[in-house]
């Protein structure tokens, strides 16, 4: 099979990627209103800092993983993996008609770890079978497609994770033309939905057959050892670090936001239910979505700097906004921008580090940005974790500390502009 022949591994792959990721998203999604609607946002969000803390550590071992076995092996591992987990649990809550809180934030850092190695292992896997002439257009696709999934996974939550009442007439914060009566799913059921995706998704990976566009040099030795090259790359490339660590700044802040500041925004500040919580995050997927589609088009491929300090100062202002107002349309609004400022930044960012990258660091080398993008999650999870943020809706200063940040960040990103050092190679 040629290079070119891997057009259908490329849409198996993005199949098997939107499958999983709808139910991922789902789940995501219920599990912290399940914690918001019992009063429990505070346990949540310090339960995600302890599980972020881990990932700190799981993210740089899960790079040597990537680059030294073979992506589509990794895809079926994990699927595997994280399907009977899922599935285990989605058992229990069947079988007891109850779940226990540890087992619903099981879920979370099971999906959470899994991202952690699942998105190292699909960006190299795209760029292990995609030529360079297509790299631009394989990164909105995969942009476009993950969105895709997102925006499913967000219109059925908005319906599932609180039923909709036909007394009250309302979806997401609007007033219904018609009676409906839908009820809402338990936490295990949609785990079960969940679970099930990760089987389909893996008999799709395992169906894939392709031939690497350029063959993956594997370094051997100890897991220390490879670990060790990604920061010597890097370091050799200052420009390239700087980059990768600030340009990831919008995602911290969208991580942070969507998991553990939106729950609560949408019960305590807004007084509204689960559906306009469930609606922010598929509205999110829409502004995601129209980066994929339109990215390339707004911004030439020579601006990918310029481009990504101007969505991130955009962020900025979309932080700042929410948290001097009070309404749905104002948090849809904000979800729509800042799902275009988030994935734009990445399909920009992805874009250049496949350009730049060599394939057999590319694992690695994500991954330690990965890693510097937890711990600065970490930091803000602990800190909006405080009782302070938690009380009545002072939730909203934790939105003008991420503006904050975000504003210094395009700052930072603003100064490097003018070094067009080229990364070096390990040769």
């Amino acid at each position: 099979m040629g290079a070119k022949g891997n057009t259908k591994s490329l849409v198996l792959l993005f199949t098997a990627n939107t499958i999983s990721g709808f139910s991922q998203g789902l789940s995501m999604l219920a599990i912290p209103w399940y914690f918001a609607k019992q009063n429990q946002s505070s346990t949540f969000t310090f339960a995600y800092g302890i599980i972020t803390v881990i990932i700190l550590f799981f993210g740089l071992y899960a790079g040597t993983l990537v680059d030294r076995f073979s992506r589509k092996a990794n895809f079926l591992a994990i699927n595997l993996i994280c399907g009977v987990a899922l599935l285990a649990i989605a058992l229990t809550g069947y079988s007891q008609a109850y779940l226990n809180p540890f087992m619903v934030i099981s879920v979370f850092a099971i999906t959470l770890l899994n991202y952690n190695i699942h998105y190292p292992t699909l960006y190299a896997f795209a760029h292990e079978i995609t030529l360079p002439e297509q790299y631009h257009k394989v990164n909105s696709w995969i942009e476009i497609v993950g969105q895709s999934s997102s925006i499913m996974s967000g219109a059925l939550a908005a319906i599932l994770i609180d039923g909709v009442n036909p007394a009250a007439g309302k979806l997401a914060g609007f007033t219904l033309p018609f009676k409906i009566d839908i009820p809402k799913w338990e936490i295990w059921e949609i785990f079960m939905l969940d679970a099930t995706t990760y089987f389909i998704a893996a008999a799709l990976i395992y169906s894939i057959k392709y031939k690497p566009v350029k063959e993956k040099v594997v370094e051997l030795g100890s897991v220390f050892k490879r670990m060790k090259t990604g920061f010597i790359y890097l370091k050799q490339n200052p420009y390239l670090l700087w980059f990768g660590v600030f340009s990831y700044a919008v995602f911290a802040a969208l991580l942070v936001c969507i998991h553990s500041l939106l729950p609560i925004y949408v019960e305590k500040h807004l007084h509204e239910d689960g559906s306009v919580f469930a609606a922010a995050d598929l509205i999110y997927a829409i502004g995601a979505l129209s980066a994929g589609l339109f990215v390339g088009k707004v911004f030439g491929s020579n601006q990918t700097l310029r481009a990504i300090i101007m969505l991130t100062a955009l962020a900025g202002c979309l932080f700042f906004w929410v948290f001097f107002t009070k309404s749905v349309w104002v948090v849809y609004v904000f979800c729509i921008l800042l799902g275009f400022s988030n994935a734009g930044i990445r399909v920009l960012r992805l874009t250049y580090f496949f350009q730049h990258l060599p394939n057999e660091v590319m694992g690695r080398v994500n991954s330690i940005f990965n890693m510097s993008n937890v711990l600065t999650r970490s930091l803000f999870i602990f800190l909006f974790s405080i009782s302070f943020f938690n009380t009545e809706n002072q939730v909203i200063w934790a939105f003008l500390v991420l503006s904050v940040y975000l504003f210094a960040s395009a700052i930072v990103l603003l100064l490097t502009q003018n070094n067009k050092a080229k990364p070096v190679s390990l040769e």
